[in-house]
């Protein structure tokens, strides 16, 4: 198989058809003489807009690959290709058949038991909340009726916060062995497009992923899999240090019980409070981590794609963007989980607390897109108090906001958030929300530190995205769970440092950040546990 990289096409001839004539006329041979194509690498080149070109990498077959080669050894772009790592390769039947309890359906805790069964292990997958199905129903019963269940929300219940986002699969984490391309290829099996295996920006949108995980559950059931929603894990039970079973509830029927496992592997998400303050109870080691904190911020979707293009067509995918820059008091700014032509959601897990989410269907055809501009927070930032403070930092400023606007999601323009005014009539952005909503003032539920964070990052910002710091801009808020605010640290196997037998992992437990990252560290641990297994290893 050979290799041809950077391949411009225009964004108006981005076909197979076009790609493939490019490439036979560059390397002087025929289109019919391709016996294999594959388009690898997909991304959009926009530095010179509105002239925009798709830039693509594919790998393809020929009778007589040495003699093309040979006739083109002066082109930089033609190579041999490289048999990239594959993470299915390793997959193998371990000889210890443990028993292995997973706490959590997110992407850390479902892709950890998912290879676990692939493994020929059957793990038993504990989540508070409700399969996929059920938590649609809550999640739309909480933003048409103000009824919150605490246990099926955006935060909790089966795929994780994840699934109710924009459901973007790119990620910053370096990949040697083939996790990324797994986690991929999985979701394709279970029913996402093809083209999330070569977009340089892959994403599913919130609407296909719903149906991705419910079909990833069936399949992890027929492999032996035992999922129990709406169960709660309430304690470690603990033989000398080491994890031996945990005591549960059944948060619908109150029934308590327990079950005994071999390894119970963490994957709780950021928003698992009441679990974190259980470990600390139970004397599990965790430290306070960093996050960021900030709002909403909401432009038309035709505005950034002018400003990121340079031209308006529907052939265009919906512009993301990213920001970065660095507050007056040296603290990080930036713009988190942008969501082209998405919708911003209450995204509350508490009573009396409010909280924000982007999300975004596949078709990102809102017309608005929103992301986060948030300021970073430091442990000292808390003040002083134990590894939690971080937690009652992100609940304080959450019950701030819900004073606002009794729990309605507080909308402002931008020019009367710089000048502390309560928006008491929109501009010429209409906000996309789910969930209620009223025009408020959010600098009565920031710090000060994060409101002139917010204002200096919008004007940096601006350097970038004409318009981005627009008077008639909306930010809505507060965003606060970024990250988890806590580590729970583990060694090099992945094991707690103070707990043996528990294997921590996923953005509750301070190692991920996002779908991709989650699900991509759930499978460092079930691969560090396939690799104890089958060496009969029970030295933790």
């Amino acid at each position: 198989m050979l290799q041809y990289t950077n391949c411009k096409i225009s964004w108006q001839q981005q076909s197979i058809g076009h790609i493939k004539k490019k490439i036979a006329r560059v390397l002087h041979i025929k289109e019919t003489d391709f016996l294999d194509f594959r388009i690898t690498k997909k991304s959009l080149d926009a530095r010179r807009k509105p002239d925009l070109v798709y830039l693509y990498t594919v790998v393809f077959a020929v009778s007589e690959e040495e003699q093309v080669l040979r006739r083109n050894r002066k082109n930089k772009n033609l190579s041999v290709a490289k048999e990239s790592p594959s993470l299915w390769k390793r997959i193998s039947q371990v000889r210890e058949r443990e028993n292995v309890i997973v706490v959590g359906a997110g992407p850390a805790g479902l892709f950890c038991a998912y290879y676990l069964s692939l493994c020929g292990l059957k793990p038993v997958i504990l989540e508070q909340g409700e399969k996929v199905e059920d938590r649609v129903k809550d999640i739309k019963k909480f933003w048409e009726q103000d009824i919150l269940s605490p246990y099926s929300n955006i935060s909790f219940g089966e795929g994780g916060a994840g699934t109710f986002s924009d459901g973007k699969l790119n990620t910053g984490v370096k990949d040697r062995s083939g996790r990324k391309q797994f986690v991929l290829e999985s979701f394709v099996r279970f029913g996402a497009a093809e083209n999330i295996l070569y977009d340089s920006k892959p994403h599913i949108g919130t609407d296909v992923l719903q149906r991705v995980i419910a079909k990833m559950r069936e399949e992890m059931i027929k492999r032996g899999c035992e999922f129990r929603f709406h169960t709660k894990m309430t304690e470690l039970m603990l033989t000398k240090n080491c994890v031996s079973g945990i005591r549960y509830r059944d948060v619908k029927s109150e029934e308590e019980g327990q079950m005994s496992c071999d390894r119970l592997v963490l994957a709780i998400g950021h928003s698992a409070r009441d679990t974190f303050a259980m470990l600390r109870e139970q004397n599990v080691f965790l430290s306070p981590k960093a996050f960021a904190v900030g709002v909403r911020v909401q432009h038309r979707q035709r505005d950034i794609d002018l400003a990121q293009y340079g031209v308006v067509d529907e052939k265009l995918p919906a512009s993301p963007y990213k920001c970065t820059g660095k507050t007056k008091e040296g603290r990080g700014v930036y713009t988190f989980c942008m969501c082209p032509g998405g919708y911003v959601v209450n995204a509350s897990s508490e009573e009396g607390g409010l909280v924000v989410n982007g999300m975004s269907d596949a078709a990102r055809d809102s017309g608005n897109a929103n992301s986060a501009v948030v300021v970073t927070v430091e442990p000292e930032d808390f003040g002083e108090g134990d590894c939690l403070a971080g937690v009652r930092f992100q609940r304080n400023w959450e019950k701030q906001a819900y004073r606002i606007s009794k729990g309605k999601i507080p909308v402002q323009r931008y020019e009367d958030f710089c000048e502390g005014k309560t928006t008491v009539k929109g501009g010429k952005i209409q906000p996309c929300v789910k969930g209620k909503w009223e025009y408020g003032n959010l600098q009565k539920a920031l710090p000060k530190f994060i409101k002139n964070g917010i204002i200096d990052g919008m004007g940096q910002f601006a350097h970038k995205i004409k318009g981005f710091d627009d008077k008639d801009t909306l930010l809505m808020g507060i965003e606060t769970r970024t990250s988890s605010p806590v580590r729970i640290d583990r060694d090099e196997n992945f094991v707690s440092i103070s707990t043996k037998a528990l294997y921590p992992c996923g953005e509750g437990a301070g190692y991920a950040g996002g779908i991709m990252s989650a699900a991509m560290d759930g499978l460092r641990v079930a691969m560090k546990i396939q690799e104890q297994c089958e060496e009969g290893n029970h030295e933790l």
